[in-house]
């Protein structure tokens, strides 16, 4: 009898165990089934978000973007002892913190006003920029776009020369009664420590010489964008006609400078109110596109298109001192009606981040902008994934501000530019020092 009780004890509490180990796999196999689901509407949103081209701001990649690289060198520094602080103030001042969390609570810029109605107001908001990459040089006031008033034409002064589309401009001095500016040294390294110094264009060891080949286009959808202190004047919308008091001049100074680097450039200095007939302002990009695509068509290795405008804010909100000397800065544009947009920001991005390293607080960050009043929202982007729109300066930067920023620019340009070409630059650079040698 107490055998046979033993026996059915021990087939009693194994049918236990087998009741248990199977209730366990039925949840192991729902918590599976249910990481399987969620893994895989993960996984179609990321599709789904990659096919709607839409704003990394929402993502973890686009709030790293979004912050400087002060603040994570801050993070850094919690753990890592006597690790050098850069000059940015803290990352993690109230002020900072406070207005980030509520804006990423609220949707709301807490310096901007009008986001507090711009969600509600049908249009408000459609045509506003978009932080896509923080500058040191602050990114609380966004670009300002430039609309010409009804007498631009009549009161723009004397009109420049046309020239075909594809023109090249060699290089030119400024203008006479324009006093040369005087170029900050660079804080890059020494040459005893491998660096070289951009502020004497023939002293670089990457500079062929050879500037026949045209590769990078400078030109402007804007061109009559001009500036208060190189007309005289004191107006809320500067315009002129005249290349040496508007963005062709800084045009001119970085064409300037990129030949000095050893980069063929064309310069296009087409004046479209002067050169078509019922020009119309809202179609300047449709007109800048002709002159871009024929410029490509004559010059093969073209692939760099640079579109230099000039921001309409006042001189405090676009104006930098570094050392005592002051400086135009610097937005870079990108058109979100660009399928393709995330190349031509990671192109922009390598210049904003090269500025960056020598001239903090030149750079007001990287914007995207969508289609709106005289823009079609992807800036001729399309034609190049080395295609950017870059406002220098503001209405109220003067020759020697603009120069010493259009220096610092083309040196950027210039060294994105030769570090994606190196076997380009060893194939240039050779047939001078053969030259040298005989």
């Amino acid at each position: 009898m107490n055998k046979k009780w033993f026996q059915l004890w021990n087939i009693g509490r194994l049918r236990g165990r087998v009741l248990d180990a199977l209730s366990l796999g039925r949840t192991m196999l729902l918590l599976a089934g249910g990481s399987l689901v969620f893994f895989m509407l993960l996984g179609a949103g990321g599709l789904a978000g990659q096919k709607l081209n839409s704003s990394p701001i929402p993502s973890m990649k686009g709030l790293a973007a979004s912050l400087s690289s002060g603040f994570f060198m801050e993070l850094l520094g919690m753990e890592v002892p006597h690790l050098p602080q850069g000059k940015e103030p803290s990352a993690f001042s109230g002020e900072k913190v406070t207005s980030f969390v509520f804006q990423l609570l609220t949707s709301v810029n807490p310096s901007d006003p009008k986001s507090l109605v711009s969600r509600e107001v049908p249009g408000l908001a459609a045509d506003d920029p978009f932080l896509l990459r923080q500058g040191s040089g602050g990114s609380t006031g966004a670009p300002v776009d430039y609309h010409p008033g009804t007498d631009e034409l009549a009161e723009g002064g004397e009109e420049v020369d046309s020239s075909a589309p594809n023109e090249v401009d060699k290089p030119e001095d400024p203008p006479a009664q324009q006093p040369e500016a005087t170029i900050a040294p660079s804080p890059e390294p020494s040459a005893a420590a491998g660096g070289t110094d951009k502020s004497d264009p023939q002293s670089e060891t990457d500079n062929p010489k050879d500037t026949s080949v045209k590769r990078i286009l400078i030109y402007h959808s804007h061109p009559r964008e001009a500036f208060n202190p190189l007309l005289g004047v004191a107006n809320e919308n500067p315009s002129s006609a005249v290349s040496s008091k508007n963005v062709m001049l800084v045009g001119s100074y970085i064409t300037k400078r990129l030949e000095q680097r050893g980069i063929g450039t064309v310069h296009a200095k087409d004046d479209f109110p002067t050169k078509i007939a019922d020009y119309n302002w809202n179609f300047s990009y449709k007109y800048s596109r002709m002159l871009v695509k024929s410029a490509m068509s004559t010059n093969q290795e073209m692939s760099e298109l640079i579109d230099i405008h000039r921001d309409s804010q006042r001189h405090g909100k676009t104006t930098a001192t570094i050392d005592g000397k002051s400086y135009a800065q610097v937005y870079f544009i990108i058109g979100h009606a660009n399928k393709d947009w995330k190349k031509n920001e990671e192109f922009a991005n390598k210049i904003h981040q090269t500025i960056e390293k020598s001239y903090p607080g030149i750079s007001r960050g990287i914007w995207g902008k969508a289609a709106g009043k005289g823009n079609n929202g992807e800036y001729n982007q399309t034609l190049s994934p080395n295609s950017v729109l870059i406002e220098v300066g503001g209405i109220d930067n003067t020759a020697e501000e603009l120069k010493r920023t259009a220096d610092i620019l083309a040196d950027a340009i210039a060294d994105v530019y030769w570090s994606s070409h190196d076997s380009e630059k060893v194939n240039a650079t050779a047939p001078q020092k053969s030259n040298g040698a005989s």
